[in-house]
């Protein structure tokens, strides 16, 4: 296998030094911060040394075949709050009522898997009752900003030749503006029911959870006539799991602990185009 290790603030000392843990044949240059170390055995125990070395170091690692390639993949799919975005929005119109700390512990608690997910949106959701709707506007205007690395990825992403999905346990209210922002193919989300202006505390129709998000990447993929194994996807909460486990590639975007353990790519450092240097160009 390949591993490739990266990191803005990695140097070449360090990198050195981990290709010659993981008893790397060789080492080049995969990107700007990023290296390609070939030949390397991703036995438990070199797993294990190489966890332990990048998280001391800073660097963020992955195996992958030698060879692949992003045109290989035919649809990225991407979750939106704390994956797309930086931000919760749900969490972030709670502050709007005052309620931020209150919501902010559901959704933790709901991104580690400790609480089903349509359970957790229900009740954040009830607490919003009563909200203007213009916080929604104050919210996508103040405060949501793209992840980095989010609009390199993308080109890159269009350029070989990918669709793109966004599915979301958050609102359509986000997701059709970054859709039209960004240029993406598909999305996908719950909708806030607003009567006279204000939210009701109710989302209308069926919630996008775990379930549905993986229905969505089936349908999409089913859509264009491709497997799910033609698909990367890329989430950070446990809401995130199903979608993942059907995928060609699963990354772990500066995600909850369960779900960096069962994502083929775990990103914690880099931003989003920190997929680019796991292909071949």
């Amino acid at each position: 296998m390949n591993l490739i290790l990266q990191g803005p603030a990695a140097d070449a000392a360090a990198v050195e030094r981990i290709a010659a843990l993981a008893g790397s044949a060789s080492v080049s240059p995969a990107g700007a911060h990023a290296w390609r170390c070939a030949g390397v055995e991703p036995t438990p125990e070199a797993r294990a040394a190489i966890d332990a070395a990048c998280l001391a170091q800073g660097i963020d690692y992955a195996f992958v075949q030698p060879g692949l390639k992003l045109s290989d993949f035919r649809l990225l799919t991407m979750d939106m709050d704390s994956t797309l975005i930086t931000i919760e929005c749900i969490d972030e119109i709670a502050d709007m009522q005052g309620l931020k700390p209150q919501v902010a512990e559901i959704t933790e608690a709901a991104m580690r898997g400790e609480i089903e997910f349509q359970e957790s949106l229900t009740r954040r959701v009830a607490l919003l009752r009563g909200l203007d709707a213009s916080a929604l506007q104050r919210v996508y205007d103040e405060r949501l900003r793209l992840s980095p690395g989010a609009e390199p990825m993308l080109a890159a992403v269009r350029a070989a030749g990918l669709k793109t999905l966004l599915v979301s346990g958050g609102f359509t209210y986000f997701t059709d503006r970054i859709k039209e922002r960004l240029g993406l193919d598909y999305t996908h989300a719950n909708v806030l029911e607003i009567a006279d202006g204000k939210l009701t505390g109710r989302v209308v129709g069926g919630i996008v959870d775990a379930d549905e998000k993986r229905r969505t990447v089936e349908r999409v993929c089913a859509e264009l006539g491709v497997s799910p194994a033609q698909a990367i996807v890329m989430g950070d909460g446990a809401n995130d799991l199903k979608m993942m486990a059907i995928a060609g590639m699963s990354v772990a975007f500066r995600a909850k602990p369960v779900v960096r353990a069962q994502a083929s790519v775990a990103l914690n450092v880099c931003g989003l185009d920190g997929i680019l240097p796991l292909f071949d160009l």
